[in-house]
Order: C-alpha cells, then structure tokens, then sequence
C-alpha cells in the first residue's frame, strides 16, 4: 500500500487492509492529492472557531448525510471522546436527516420559482428545529453545512440569516463550510 493513503487511512482510525477503488486508484498513482487530504482532513479536526465536541458532532452529520458509516463511526467515536451526550449525538444525525428532507422540498420550489408551491404547505414534521439538544446555534450551523453539500441555496440563505441574527461570525460560518468541503472530499476516497 502505497505510504501516503496509509498515513490519511491512519488519521481516521482505520487499518492498512481497508481498501476501495479510490483508493487503489490514488495509491497506484502515488497522487500528490493524497497527502493534500490528509492535511485538509487534519486541519479542520484541530477547530478554530469550533471546539473539538462541535467538531465531532458537525463531523457526524455530514458523515451521516453522506451515509458513510468509517467516517460515521470515526466521528461518532471522536464526540464521544469529546464528552458528547448520546442525546446530541443522535441530533445529529437526526438533523442530517431532516435537512436532507427539506433541502428536497426547498430545492424544487426554488428550481421551478412558482407561487402556488410556496403556498402549499410543507407537511414535514421538524419539532427537533424548535427545541435542539445542541442549541439553537449549533443546531442552525449544522443545518447551513448539510444544505450547502446537498445543493440548497434557499436552505442556507435562511439558516445562514438566522446565524447572523444570532450573533454568529461569519469566521464561524465559514469553518462550518470548509468543513463540509473538507468531508465531502473524504467521503468519495473513504467508503
């Protein structure tokens, strides 16, 4: 196996025998991009304007929206580690989930940019939105991260607006972001 993909295999807890074809396909090529990723990758686990829980459990929802179970558990692992209850780590992941339902439903309405499906009524159950274990904050970063890999321009101009109401840096937000460029990165060479 080639040195550099079993450093990055290293940084997420996983042994020299996990394979996939992106991953042979970066080996064999002794691509550069390989040690580039592990250095984004460790980067955004050190937090600047997150602490090392939020890290965690923002690492867990867009590896849950992903559905990619080896960064699932390497998080899942690293906010226990971090003192994360089982209650917001299970919002987590509900909140990937629930963004995901809505970035559906808002996408459309915005591509197709008529009134009469704003005016219909949603019907989506978010009593999670309300009331979050993680806060409302945390809760809206999340949701502004999960909306922006999954495409939805009208989801994150609104939990974008609602952490600026907060009070929230815009330094704060963009962490949020890079994370998930970060992640969804590893997400197509760790599977």
């Amino acid at each position: 196996m080639n040195q550099s993909v079993a450093e990055l295999l290293e940084v997420v807890g996983l042994n020299e025998e996990f394979t996939n074809e992106s991953l042979r396909n970066l080996g064999d090529a002794d691509s550069r991009y390989v040690k580039d990723l592990k250095l984004n990758f460790k980067t955004i686990l050190k937090g600047d304007k997150l602490n090392q829980k939020e890290v965690a459990l923002m690492g867990l929802a867009l590896a849950a929206n992903a559905a990619n179970n080896p960064l699932q558990r390497f998080f899942r692992k690293l906010a226990e580690e971090n003192e994360a209850t089982i209650s917001e780590i299970g919002e987590a992941v509900a909140c990937a989930s629930l963004l995901s339902s809505n970035n559906v439903l808002y996408r459309f309405r915005h591509f197709v940019e008529k009134e009469k499906y704003a005016q219909i009524p949603a019907r989506l159950r978010m009593n999670i939105m309300m009331t979050p274990v993680l806060g409302k904050e945390f809760f809206e970063l999340i949701s502004t991260a999960v909306s922006a890999v999954n495409g939805c321009q009208m989801c994150v101009a609104s939990h974008e607006n609602h952490l600026i109401e907060l009070g929230t840096t815009e330094e704060r937000i963009f962490e949020s972001i890079r994370m998930a460029s970060v992640i969804t990165s590893m997400v197509k060479v760790i599977y």
